[in-house]
């Protein structure tokens, strides 16, 4: 199986894009395949550019309090 681990998303040239980390776990014995592997896309459905502009407006708030 393979679990995302982290998720990073972010503006440039082509749009908004998602990095996600993730790490494959082998189902019978539960011992790590591999770690930390990583992938990028480019976000191209509209409900989850905004989800993702919603997550990255809350972000701001929580930056313009520190």
């Amino acid at each position: 199986m393979k679990i995302a681990t982290s998720v990073t998303v972010w503006n440039d040239s082509v749009g908004k894009r998602m990095s996600i980390t993730y790490t494959e776990i082998d189902d019978e014995t539960g011992k790590i395949i591999s770690d930390n592997k990583r992938f990028d896309r480019v976000i191209t459905d509209s409900d989850v550019k905004q989800t993702a502009d919603a997550i990255i407006e809350q972000a701001q708030i929580y930056v313009n309090k520190e």
